[in-house]
């Protein structure tokens, strides 16, 4: 696995779940973290946990919807931590579940502002900087952004456009230098999944929770793909559910 001695790494929706495995295993092998969310308490307290473990972090406050805000929060963490080089586009949210007929169009849209155009203001902050890094970015993708699900048309619509986002912005960039990837991690045990489990809709809801894998997987996902080892995957999405991607990242 690589060591990350002397780089930034930023990563959203960092203070719980697969963003709190991920900030964590990029601490664990040298990088300075920035972890980011919308709660900067939570943010803050992740950090400082990792801090106490003898890493180098801070915490965040940021709405990845507005864009300002997001450029704003870079900002501070370019003047705390230094440059980012690594950004993970982790930050997501799977409400509203439900049928399109009895939707709330505000909740709709908020789904969409943070999945797709959340993940877009994150990419455009960071990408000047990525590029001049030759950095690396892992957008978080979904299962759902290759199949739709009953009950999830905000979150498979929000996914597909983020795939296809991630998909452009390797044919403009990946020759400059950017290592750009998606991963998809699968159904993991996170609080995205209690909701799911709760709202009974689709099959999804009916995966056992001691079948769901746990957030330490994408997280050692994500290191791998921050090596030189990942190179040939750069401009792909990647998936856990791939048994020879598993075994190349040391996940059997």
């Amino acid at each position: 696995m690589p060591a990350l001695k002397g780089r930034i790494a930023l990563v959203t929706g960092g203070s719980r779940g697969i963003g709190a495995a991920i900030v964590t295993m990029l601490a664990a092998n040298g990088a300075a973290v920035a972890v980011v969310a919308r709660d900067g308490a939570k943010a803050k307290k992740v950090a400082d946990g990792l801090v106490v473990k003898g890493g180098k972090a801070a915490g965040f406050a940021c709405d990845v919807s507005d864009y300002p805000a997001v450029a704003a929060m870079l900002a501070k963490v370019e003047d705390r931590l230094g440059a980012v080089s690594i950004v993970v586009n982790n930050a997501g949210i799977i409400d509203p579940i439900g049928p399109i007929a009895g939707s709330d169009p505000k909740a709709w849209a908020e789904n969409i502002r943070i999945n797709l155009i959340g993940g877009y203001n994150v990419v455009r902050a960071t990408l000047p900087g990525l590029l001049s890094a030759k950095g690396t970015l892992v957008n978080m993708s979904s299962g759902a952004a290759h199949r739709a699900l009953e009950g999830w048309s905000a979150y498979c619509a929000g996914k597909a456009g983020f795939k296809m986002l991630t998909e452009a912005l390797a044919l403009e960039c990946k020759a400059q230098g950017l290592r750009v990837f998606g991963l998809s991690p699968g159904t993991i045990d996170t609080d995205m999944q209690v909701k799911i489990r709760a709202s009974g809709i689709n099959p999804v809801s009916q995966i056992p929770r001691e079948n769901l894998a746990k957030p330490e997987d994408p997280a050692k996902a994500t290191l791998y793909l921050c090596g030189k080892d990942a190179d040939d995957l750069i401009g792909t999405e990647v998936s856990l559910r791939d048994a020879a991607f598993r075994a190349r990242a040391g996940l059997g």
